[in-house]
């Protein structure tokens, strides 16, 4: 049996390096999120990984790891107002420059997870793609910007039960994309987002 192969601790060892993952950009409802994450150089663990192919009990285990034995680390958001305001992808990347901001340590570094960024800060920065599958930083971001997220839809949901968001976390499924058509949308929305049910077809049905 093949045994998994741990993630590379970070880029590079010179300089303080900060992985920044983001989470909820093609959701329908709710904030986008993004998390930076410092972490020790000697740091490993078995069950870290890109967060979409971990259990959700996997993942809040890290989420108390990772928060525990990070040098630094931080969680940002970008509303849905806001997203409508300046789009999701430049929310995407506010929320991460938001979340390096409150990093307690200033990174020499960032790693960002994807093909684009657009900083705001003087801050060296090296883009990844499907960095969280490579990187244990990147892959530690994912995993609070995912875990937090989650949480927030939570709370969500018990404001808004019909549309499912504590298993669709507002993501487009059928049952929220119907929920909308007999409820209509709610304040936690993007607005410039496409809510129809025909638009289904396109994805396969999901």
């Amino acid at each position: 049996m093949k045994t998994k192969q741990l993630l590379e601790p970070c880029f590079q060892a010179e300089l303080p390096e900060a992985g920044c993952d983001e989470a909820g950009r093609g959701c329908l409802a709710g904030a986008v999120f993004a998390a930076a994450v410092i972490l020790p150089p000697d740091f490993r663990h078995p069950l870290l990984n890109d967060s979409k192919q971990m259990t959700e009990r996997n993942r809040d285990l890290l989420r108390g790891v990772i928060e525990c034995e990070a040098v630094a680390w931080a969680v940002a958001e970008v509303s849905p107002q806001e997203i409508d305001r300046i789009n999701i992808l430049n929310a995407s990347f506010e929320a991460m420059n938001r979340a390096v901001e409150q990093l307690g340590v200033k990174p020499g570094l960032l790693l960002i997870d994807g093909n684009r960024f657009r900083p705001r800060l003087d801050i060296p920065y090296r883009c990844i793609v499907r960095g969280d599958g490579k990187y244990a930083d990147i892959a530690a971001a994912s995993v609070l910007a995912k875990t937090h997220r989650d949480e927030y839809m939570r709370r969500l949901a018990a404001e808004y039960p019909q549309y499912g968001w504590e298993k669709n976390k507002g993501y487009p499924t059928r049952d929220h994309r119907l929920a909308v058509m007999r409820y209509g949308m709610t304040p936690y929305h993007r607005l410039t987002f496409n809510h129809a049910i025909d638009q289904l077809d396109l994805f396969g049905g999901v």
